[in-house]
């Protein structure tokens, strides 16, 4: 089960359906995998209900269960993240067209007889928004038709969904805002109602242990993605270097999304968060590449001719003014030569650590050439470090 990291990932679909993809994830690690499944559960913009006020309830229900049923209704969120801005970057005070959805429901029960409150009766309403309007925008041109719509409204085949159920005398009457998230922050806005996902269906990495009673194989069965790979042998040496290459997802959607923008957002999303990792890596490391390259580091670095850096830290004299340029804590010298460290003035202008009072002696290892002076100092009268 070693990857090929030769082989370029592949996707094969086994089934699609219009609110489900069963497919399989060949040639990528178990993290890529993984990291695709939360992506497709938690990282793809929504439209759900946010906001509810309530004008008129005389349910059995409390307003917060109310609230919170409509919330979890799915909507049509088809191309969400440009039909739609986020409510926090718009420009309006509460909600508007361009960042919001209006919605209302307003039933009442006359009959002697038990009615069922469903999202059927969500109906579109304007009049929700009071006169307010941010920055003009595309959005509301890319939007579909029934976009913000519960899923499934007018269509005999998908049963919708039940909020309450009110008798003879009873009304429910409210005012909702639907608008974009992710289900990071709350699990309305999930695209996804399952997402199963499975590798190594015969355990042969044994990341699974198993709990059974007499015999594992009989009390837990082979998956049906067991009919992709081979059975292990029982004589077959255990592979510890062995990692799954191939991966069975089926993707169910709520709805909201079909299955195929699902997948396909996903990967999306999981390059982009990819890209901006990899942008401030980057970042981070151009300064510090860029210093390096300038000769950044030592503060008394002069590129630009054979001045000193200030004569060093400590020093008893204006050595900027002088051209002998006494070291750390050094006296100023009485020639053009510059003293060391602690070193006495010499009339030659010996320099260094405990240099003798050769007439030319310079820094570390120089020679007797007049110009050295100092860590190999190009110029006659520069010394101290690194000039």
């Amino acid at each position: 089960m070693q990857v090929n990291s030769d082989l370029e990932p592949t996707v094969r679909i086994r089934e699609l359906k219009k609110d489900r993809v069963n497919f399989v994830l060949e040639n990528v690690d178990l993290a890529f995998a993984n990291s695709l499944r939360r992506v497709m559960m938690a990282d793809l913009p929504t439209v759900a209900i946010d906001t509810v006020e309530v004008v008129s309830n005389t349910t059995v229900l409390p307003d917060e269960f109310i609230a919170h049923r409509l919330g979890m209704i799915p909507l049509v969120s088809t191309n969400c993240d440009e039909a739609i801005r986020n409510n926090r970057d718009c420009t309006c005070e509460s909600a508007c067209e361009y960042c919001a959805i209006p919605l209302s429901l307003n039933v009442a029960c006359s009959d002697n007889r038990t009615l069922d409150i469903t999202s059927s009766h969500l109906q579109y309403d304007p009049s929700v928004f009071h006169n307010e309007s941010g920055e003009e925008g595309d959005e509301t041109a890319k939007r579909v038709e029934n976009f913000g719509h519960p899923v499934g409204k007018n269509d005999p085949s998908v049963p919708p969904v039940l909020i309450c159920k009110i008798r003879k005398g009873q009304e429910l009457k409210v005012k909702c805002l639907a608008k974009r998230g992710l289900a990071k922050e709350h699990a309305k806005w999930s695209p996804c109602s399952a997402v199963a996902f499975e590798y190594d269906p015969h355990n042969k990495l044994r990341h699974t242990t198993y709990w059974y009673e007499t015999d594992s194989r009989a009390e837990w069965p082979l998956s049906d993605n067991a009919r992709e790979e081979e059975p292990p042998r029982d004589d077959e040496p255990f592979d510890f270097n062995a990692k799954p290459q191939r991966f069975y997802f089926e993707v169910e959607t709520d709805g909201s999304l079909g299955p195929q923008e699902v997948v396909m957002k996903g990967l999306q999303e999981l390059q982009r968060k990819l890209a901006i990792l990899i942008h401030n890596l980057k970042a981070e490391q151009e300064p510090e590449l860029n210093g390096a390259l300038s000769g950044g580091g030592d503060p008394g670095m002069d590129q630009s001719g054979p001045q000193i850096w200030g004569g060093g830290w400590g020093n008893s004299a204006a050595t900027n003014a002088s051209p002998a340029a006494a070291g750390w804590e050094g006296s100023p010298a009485v020639t053009g030569g510059a003293a060391g460290w602690g070193t006495n003035p010499s009339p030659a202008g010996s320099g260094g650590w405990g240099t003798g009072a050769s007439p030319n002696a310079g820094g570390w290892g120089t020679n007797g050439s007049p110009a050295a002076r100092g860590w190999g100092s190009p110029a006659q009268q520069a010394s101290g470090w690194n000039v």
